[in-house]
């Protein structure tokens, strides 16, 4: 049946055809002066959406899309096209109208410590700072159905650099892979820390990652090469993931540094939760390193104990108790992981026997809430110079609009990595916008 010459479609599709938004018959030529059959329209449909041009395209656009779909969709399912595939084709061009996206952060700290280039400010600092100490702007743009680029433009040292720039590759049997300056946290995915940092990754790496979902969970891994090191090393790694049902998961984890001279280091964990309902839940993990040592221990492990529980079920706080226990010379990759605010215990966490951490939380409503924060770790040495570490916050946050917030806390660290009387507190005021 041919679709009458008075029909919306032919103006709808020529329309598009003059924007340059969609390319008509398969020699590149639209005919709009001639009669089409619904079975032709519909391919010229399915056609065009494969291969429109976003840069062209505008939000009518895409409307004029839609419509054209829902009105050849019998046609396109006697031509074995999946309407479905075509809306989810139409959802990503929605998704992704106008060609390349930006959004960023800005932040900007104000601190007033008591010790002049102490455990706040760094070595050679006064006992006042004022750091913009983090400026991000993100851009992306979807090439096509199947490749996205994304960057990021950021400060590094003091100077504007860029910090990520990778792509996204759909390949065949539902594989993703990036390429490029990426970032992963596995950790963070199991929800295993909630301060300052993870404890291995949560970093930025270069190389080629590839990870696919599965009916229970997920399958990732990697390969990168770090040139920058004084020794230079690749580094590989896989995860597996089981969601066993809504409220119970494991998975396992294994990172390896092949360095160009010196002895290979690796570290495995394996981690699990379970949620009692919706705001009550546990997570631990298991860790183990192979390390190169000068003596000690050159396979530490440590464990970590969580309880997780949402403002919900106590009604005016939430509350995170976390307990780890470390052998020694266990050694974070990433960064101190309670280092929120000034130097706590960097990565050396082995320097502790054990370390208790609390987090509380209040939101009051959607522009004030308070926080606290306290640590505790035991140091393993003991005598003259050694003492056990105490940290300890309390601060407000508020926010002037949904993008703009201010934070006022006061941090107290005494004995910081177990030196003892290695004391400093501050009053920091921090600015913080995203958009």
């Amino acid at each position: 049946m041919d679709v009458p010459m008075n029909h919306w479609a032919y103006d709808a599709v020529g329309q598009l055809a003059s924007r340059g938004v969609v390319s008509g018959y398969p020699d590149g030529s639209y005919k709009g002066n001639q009669p089409m059959t619904r079975y032709e329209m519909a391919s010229l449909v399915a056609r065009s959406l494969a291969v429109v041009d976003m840069e062209k395209a505008s939000k009518q656009d895409v409307e004029m899309l839609k419509k054209l779909v829902v009105e050849f969709k019998d046609e396109l399912d006697a031509l074995g096209v999946k309407v479905d595939k075509l809306d989810g084709r139409v959802a990503v061009l929605e998704e992704n109208l106008g060609g390349w996206k930006f959004w960023g952060e800005f932040r900007f700290d104000a601190k007033f410590a008591d010790q002049a280039g102490g455990l706040y400010t760094g070595a050679g600092g006064s006992d006042v700072d004022f750091n913009l100490n983090r400026y991000r702007i993100w851009m992306s743009k979807k090439v096509d159905d199947k490749v996205k680029f994304t960057a990021r433009l950021g400060n590094a040292n003091g100077n504007v650099a860029w910090q990520r720039y990778w792509i996204d590759v759909a390949l065949p049997w539902d594989v993703n892979m990036m390429a490029g300056l990426w970032a992963f946290d596995w950790e963070d995915d199991d929800g295993l820390y909630t301060d300052n940092d993870a404890w291995f990754t949560d970093r930025s790496l270069n190389g080629f990652y590839f990870g696919r979902p599965f009916s229970m969970g997920d399958f990732a891994m990697y390969v990168a090469r770090n040139d920058d090191a004084a020794d230079e090393y690749y580094e590989y790694a896989g995860r597996v993931k089981f969601n066993f049902n809504e409220n119970f998961w494991m998975s396992g984890n294994y990172i390896a540094r092949a360095y160009d001279v010196a002895d290979d280091e690796s570290v495995w964990w394996a981690a699990l939760g379970f949620n009692f309902n919706s705001d009550w839940g546990f997570k631990g993990a298991y860790y183990n390193q192979d390390l190169n040592v000068a003596a000690g221990e050159d396979s530490p492990a440590a464990w970590q104990a969580i309880l997780d529980v949402k403002q919900a079920a106590l009604g005016f706080t939430s509350l995170w108790v976390e307990y780890t226990d470390f052998d020694e010379n266990f050694t974070a990759w990433t960064d101190g992981p309670w280092d929120n605010y000034g130097t706590v215990t960097d990565t050396g966490l082995g320097a502790y026997d054990n370390i208790l951490f609390v987090s509380l939380n209040q939101k009051w409503n959607d522009k004030w809430s308070t926080f606290q924060r306290y640590l505790s770790g035991s140091a393993r040495a003991t005598g003259a110079g050694f003492d056990d570490t105490t940290n300890w916050t309390v601060g407000v946050k508020y926010y002037y609009t949904p993008a703009l917030s201010f934070e006022l806390a006061y941090d107290k660290i005494e004995n910081s990595q177990t030196v003892a009387a290695n004391d400093d507190n501050v009053i920091r005021l921090r600015t913080r916008v995203t958009f």
